[in-house]
């Protein structure tokens, strides 16, 4: 199984139609070397904090001009094999006007899924009271087994990822936007998540300064026993690494504690 991890710079300083011409290429890029998965990072296009200008974004997944572009380079109008990819997530503007923070994720034949993201940061301000909460969890079947989908400070939550490992999550794909100044929380509770749960994390993050908040990186691949298999570091790059998805069931039969559950 071979994945891509694209750690975005997202910048104040760029125009999102540059950063989305950028993540075009780089998606193209990915598929031409062998990637099998891709994922992208969270609000990537609107920016994770750049709540102010939203409202600019917001607009049904269906009219996304970015999306529209990268799924042409997934499907690879028949060159080659299609692509599973991640395509971060979106200000989705729902019909009844409420906005979401949508995460995309398609693959070959008819698999397609959106997950709105469930837990909103912010307390007082930006998600917490711009954007609706979602409500439902959702998985993706995928010849490597079940991928369960979350999105940032869902992070913190781990009743929402045993709740996925309940549903078959095998590996958790995960996009965020976490910023530099809690980024040890980010390694440590990837690492616990892997652990409790005895899945594969990976972990896409940005790097950059945006609405005046500074990206923390280090995206990560984080093996079933909580090991680091890469991480990156603080800068836009891509992180590459070529994971077996069996360790999944040999971690879970080498150490069966999901078994031994009790509380539910």
């Amino acid at each position: 199984m071979r994945v891509s991890l694209l750690q975005l710079a997202v910048d104040d300083s760029e125009r999102p139609e540059d950063r989305a011409d950028r993540a075009v290429q780089l998606v193209e890029a990915e598929r031409a070397s062998g990637a099998e998965l891709v994922i992208l990072p969270e609000l990537w296009v609107a920016g994770g904090f750049d709540y102010k200008h939203w409202g600019e974004h917001a607009e049904p997944i269906a009219d996304s001009g970015p999306v529209a572009a990268l799924e042409k380079v997934r499907a690879g109008e028949g060159s080659g094999p299609e692509l599973w990819l991640h395509f971060g997530s979106y200000v989705e503007s729902a019909p009844d006007g409420t906005l979401y923070n949508t995460s995309v994720f398609r693959g070959p034949g008819e698999v397609a899924a959106q997950y709105r993201k469930i837990h909103r940061f912010g307390f007082s301000e930006g998600e917490a009271t711009l954007m609706g909460a979602g409500e439902d969890l959702v998985t993706v079947p995928s010849p490597w087994g079940t991928l369960g989908l979350a999105t940032c400070y869902d992070l913190r939550f781990p009743e929402q990822f045993r709740s996925l490992t309940d549903l078959g999550m095998e590996h958790l794909v995960m996009c965020s936007a976490w910023p530099e100044r809690r980024i040890e929380h980010w390694r440590i509770l990837l690492r616990a998540r892997a652990i409790e749960d005895q899945v594969f994390v990976f972990a896409t993050n940005c790097v950059g300064t945006n609405g005046g908040v500074v990206l923390g990186g280090r995206s990560a691949v984080i093996d079933p026993w909580g090991n680091v298999v890469a991480e990156a570091g603080t800068g836009e790059e891509v992180l590459r690494v070529d994971v077996d998805p069996a360790v999944v069931a040999q971690t879970r039969e080498t150490l069966p504690v999901l078994k031994d559950r009790r509380l539910r």
